[in-house]
């Protein structure tokens, strides 16, 4: 595990060296909250970097906005070249919710445009920190709400190392089981199979081949997603699902009777308003739902 190592051709000055000792001795007393007061251009980042390589702990930077939070990621990547900043905010270019019109029974589906790219940068954010520790994570509010369980995302990702056993069957199952799907190209979340070699395009957007004889792994290779030629032969590679959003079997169970359970409560509060459509609309919807 690599150390937070602050680069700048500048040291603190001012009021900045005072500010970092009060930070450092507040954190190292568990305080759980401080505040850094300065106006625009007084180098809060740079004092705040400065905690950072002192404390040497993982840090979460909430920012106002995507705009704002990629200033500072840019910042804090110029100042810790050496290790992981990274950038999460909400992969929504456009999102329109879904709603219902009682008085014309008129459904209007949700409408959602996601950013390919912000994706991959939620996914290599979430890959970096159950992979090391020298993490800086700079995210927008949004973003942290409606993310789906770290437990899962780690328990449903795939180590394989060469010389394992699995086979083919059971490698198939494991990736369609982290919600990749078998296409005719190893794009990102997808997979190809011709017999028993795998390509799989990976959410970091890399190309894992993963040859398998006999029940067992005989090579791991990275490959030129434009050619397919090798690029890199390694001992062991860390598959991630393809969606943050991961459940087991056993808990989609236990939630899917929770929310049919929820269903009927809201079902029969309707019926007693008097709002009949509205019951039936409700039924018909969170049904077809669940069986999808």
């Amino acid at each position: 595990m690599k150390p937070f190592r602050l680069v700048s051709d500048f040291s603190p000055t001012g009021d900045q060296p005072e500010a970092i000792e009060k930070l450092v001795e507040g954190l190292r007393r568990g305080y759980r909250f401080q505040t850094l007061l300065g106006v625009t251009g007084s180098g809060k980042t740079f004092t705040v970097a400065n905690v950072i390589e002192r404390v040497q702990r993982p840090a979460l930077v909430i920012s106002h906005n995507k705009t704002l939070a990629a200033q500072l990621a840019a910042e804090f990547r110029a100042f810790f070249p050496e290790n992981a900043v990274e950038y999460f905010v909400s992969y929504y270019d456009y999102y329109q919710p879904e709603a219902y019109v009682p008085q014309k029974d008129l459904y209007i589906e949700k409408d959602a445009s996601i950013n390919e790219e912000i994706d991959r940068l939620r996914h290599r954010a979430t890959q970096a920190l159950l992979t090391r520790r020298d993490v800086i994570v700079v995210a927008s509010v949004s973003a942290i709400y409606g993310l789906g369980s770290p437990a899962e995302y780690e328990r449903a990702s795939l180590r394989l190392r060469r010389g394992s056993k699995i086979s083919r069957k059971e490698l198939l199952k494991r990736l369609i089981s982290m919600q990749y799907q078998r296409g005719v190209a190893p794009d990102k979340g997808k997979f190809r199979l011709r017999g028993a070699l795998f390509d799989i395009g990976t959410v970091e957007e890399r190309v894992l081949r993963v040859n398998l004889e006999g029940g067992e792994v005989r090579s791991l290779q990275y490959l030129d997603p434009l050619n397919y030629t090798v690029e890199e032969e390694v001992e062991e590679a860390l598959i991630f699902p393809a969606t943050h959003y991961n459940i087991s079997e056993e808990g989609l169970e236990e939630i899917l009777k929770e929310i049919e359970r929820d269903m009927e409560r809201q079902v029969e509060l309707f019926k007693i308003e008097g709002k009949v459509v509205e019951a039936e609309r409700l039924r018909r919807r969170v049904l077809y739902d669940i069986e999808m």
